[in-house]
């Protein structure tokens, strides 16, 4: 039998644990009051009982039905009963398909007005009773829709209370926004502490879960914005019920918080820090060029290429992580970074470093993450790693489901759902 959160509170120490998955070989311990659990390189899993993945449906076409044409895919999720929601932030606007893939419906649109959503809207949610909430920065808002696609109207994001960097919601009600303190034009960058807010559904700031140091990838102020590849970056993910699971990303370290707040559960796992090293930047830095050369004139390319290098910078280590999901049974997924210099070239082609200067939406953790997601039980043991499919950019876990974007050779893109085989209950 698996030991129950109770059980490991009674024991200070335990050096080794049992479960359904096999053995686990690391250890727990208190710390006022805080469970700490260190894990092992080696997780639980045999061979016979990992998680793997499969394909169960893609929907998208290179050409034909417009309503299977997607233009740039930014968020893919289900509700309750199955129905899949694609965020096609090219055209500004939601489409809804039936749990087998057929189309049955479109919500929102370009605008402003209730229920528009303005350029590149940022992420959807389901939450409480599954009700539709679009990121739609650009309003400065998060737009709200009823089951059948009726505008409930909008929680407005006050840019008093800072940039709004991303946004989630969970199905319990909780919506919660990570904002960083506005630095004004010609002003030195500063250090600074992003916050964690609490929204309530009329945009007003129930609490202020907590406060942490803000990430690096993108500095703005002074005279032209930084750029650092590869800078820690904090993650964090809401649970089910609307509690936290938070990474610093400068250690692999994992914080578990309470809806109130409270730290409970701190997981760990061996890691050994990778410094980035100058031939690995040099590559990098010639994938900028051979993009270069594919969008700009050639008599261009010389002083493009110098302002990219001006530009972009690379931090001294690989962080621990990427992305943090919350997958089937409340356990946690935690995205690998790879090593560029042991990158296929068809994993090299799907970096598309070009979109940072297009300006179109682009993740510099996602985009450059590895498909290798560590699987944490809830309880913070370290199962094993599950692989996703080369050029798949997983969005939401939705009861045992993994909804995403898949971008084919010619870089046209799909809605994909890949089921999880070998969850207790859905096999």
């Amino acid at each position: 039998m698996r030991p129950s959160a109770a059980l490991f509170l009674a024991l200070p120490v335990l050096s080794v644990a049992c479960s359904e998955q096999g053995t686990w070989a690391g250890t727990v311990t208190d710390s006022a009051g805080v469970t700490v659990v260190h894990n092992p390189a080696v997780g639980a899993w045999t061979a016979a009982d990992a998680w793997t993945l499969e394909e169960e449906l893609r929907i998208g076409a290179m050409e034909g039905d417009p309503e299977y044409l997607f233009g740039r895919i930014g968020s893919v999720s289900a509700d309750s009963r199955g129905r899949i929601f694609v965020l096609d932030a090219q055209a500004q606007h939601v489409r809804v398909y039936s749990a087998a893939g057929r189309y049955e419906a479109t919500v929102g649109g370009p605008g402003a007005g209730p229920g528009e959503l303005g350029p590149e809207p940022a992420a959807l949610f389901l939450g409480a009773g599954d009700t539709l909430l679009v990121s739609d920065l650009s309003n400065h808002r998060v737009n709200r829709y009823a089951p059948d696609g009726t505008s409930l109207g909008s929680i407005r994001l006050a840019f008093e209370n800072g940039l709004p960097l991303t946004i989630s919601a969970a199905r319990s009600g909780v919506i919660a926004a990570q904002v960083r303190p506005l630095a004004l034009p010609g002003q030195a960058v500063t250090d600074s502490l992003d916050a964690l807010l609490m929204l309530d559904t009329d945009g007003a700031v129930i609490d202020t879960v907590m406060r942490f140091p803000s990430g690096r990838t993108l500095r703005l102020g002074g005279s032209q914005p930084e750029i650092t590849v590869f800078a820690a970056e904090p993650a964090w993910q809401l649970t089910g019920a609307g509690s936290l699971c938070y990474g610093p990303n400068t250690q692999y370290r994992l914080e578990l918080y309470a809806r109130d707040g409270t730290l409970e559960r701190v997981v760990t796992r061996v890691f050994s820090p990778r410094v980035i090293a100058e031939e690995d930047q040099e590559m990098m830095r010639s994938l900028f060029d051979e993009q270069l050369r594919a969008t700009v004139p050639p008599q261009a390319f010389a002083q493009a290429s110098a302002q990219v290098r001006d530009l972009v910078h690379f931090a001294d280590h690989y962080p621990p992580f990427g992305r943090i999901l919350i997958g089937p049974e409340n356990s946690i997924w935690v995205q690998h970074i790879p090593d560029p210099s042991e990158l296929t070239d068809e994993e090299r082609v799907s970096w598309n470093f070009m979109e940072v200067l297009t300006g179109i939406s682009w993740n510099l953790i996602e985009d450059i993450g590895a498909p290798d997601w560590d699987v944490f039980e809830a309880d913070g043991r370290y199962l094993g790693t599950v692989t996703m499919p080369l050029r798949f950019s997983p969005r939401t876990i939705v009861d045992g489901k993994i909804y995403g974007l898949w971008r084919d050779e010619l870089e046209v893109q799909y809605a994909v759902r890949l089921g999880i085989v070998g969850v207790r209950g859905t096999d």
